[in-house]
C-alpha cells in the first residue's frame, strides 16, 4: 500500500476491518467448538478431562475452518495451500524445525524444575494427550489461524507486504491473531487471562509457521511442524517425569 496514493485511507480502513473480522470469526469458531464439545460426556473415556473434550473442540474447529476456506476460495479465487506445494522446501523446513525443537524441548526440561502433573501418567492419559497433539492440534489450528488469515490478508492487501527478510506483514498479523487465541477472554465483566511466556511462544511459533506456509505454498508443513513441536514439548515432559 502506497501511503500517498489515492484511496490509501480507504484501503487502510478495509484492512483494519478485515483484521477485526478475522479475530471475531476465529473467536466465534472456537466458541462453537466448545458449545459442541460440551454436548457430550467424557467421564468414561477421559475421566481426567485431558484430551477428549479438547479433541471434539478441535475437530469442530477443523471442519468449520475447512468449510470457510472452501467457500472463500471460490468467492475470491484464492489458493489456501491445501496441496503439497513445494515439497522440497517444505520437507527441508520441517526436518530443520524438528531437530531444533527436539534440542529446545530437551534443554527446557533439563533446566526447569521437575514438572508435577495433577493427573496420572497412565497409558490412556499419555496416549490420549499425545494423540491429540499429533493428530488434531496442528491440523485444525493451522487451518483457522494460519491459512485463513494469511491468505485473506494477502487478498485484501493485493500482494505480499515484506517486513524484513522472509517475514511479511500478513504473517505478523496472523501471528498476532494466533497469540490472541491463547488469551482467555471474558466480556461480562471484561477480563483477559494469559501467561506472558505462552504468548511470546505462540507469536514466535506462529511467525515461523507463517513463513514456511508462504515459502512452501502449502499448509501441510506448518501443520506437521505445529503438531510435532507440541508432541516433543509434551512428550519430553512426560519422559522426564517418568524417568526421574
Amino acid at each position: 500500500m502506497v501511503k500517498d496514493g489515492p484511496g490509501y485511507n480507504d484501503k487502510l480502513l478495509q484492512c483494519i476491518l478485515v483484521f477485526i473480522l478475522l479475530f471475531l470469526v476465529q473467536l466465534l469458531v472456537s466458541k462453537i467448538g466448545w458449545v459442541v464439545a460440551d454436548i457430550f460426556s467424557y467421564d468414561s473415556l477421559d475421566p481426567d478431562h485431558l484430551f477428549a473434550r479438547l479433541s471434539v473442540h478441535h475437530i469442530v474447529l477443523l471442519l468449520i475452518g475447512l468449510a470457510v476456506i472452501t467457500v472463500l476460495g471460490k468467492l475470491i479465487q484464492a489458493d489456501f495451500g491445501l496441496g503439497i506445494g513445494d515439497s522440497r522446501k517444505g520437507i527441508r523446513y520441517f526436518l530443520i524445525f524438528t531437530a531444533v525443537m527436539a534440542v529446545i524441548a530437551l534443554i527446557y526440561h533439563i533446566l526447569i524444575p521437575e514438572q508435577a502433573y495433577d493427573f496420572s501418567l497412565n497409558t490412556k492419559n499419555v496416549l490420549g494427550t499425545l494423540g491429540f497433539q499429533l493428530l488434531l492440534s496442528g491440523t485444525s489450528e493451522e487451518i483457522v489461524y494460519r491459512a485463513l488469515p494469511v491468505t485473506v490478508l494477502v487478498y485484501v492487501f493485493g500482494k505480499n507486504i515484506q517486513v524484513k527478510g522472509d517475514i511479511t506483514l500478513e504473517v505478523v498479523l496472523a501471528s498476532l491473531l494466533f497469540t490472541a487465541a491463547h488469551i482467555k477472554w471474558s466480556l461480562f465483566p471484561f477480563s483477559a487471562d494469559f501467561v506472558l511466556s505462552q504468548l511470546f511462544y505462540a507469536f514466535a511459533m506462529g511467525t515461523v509457521s507463517g513463513i514456511v506456509y508462504q515459502q512452501s505454498r502449502s499448509i501441510l508443513y506448518p501443520m506437521l511442524m505445529h503438531s510435532i513441536s507440541n508432541v516433543l514439548m509434551v512428550g519430553t515432559g512426560y519422559l522426564f517425569a517418568l524417568l526421574l
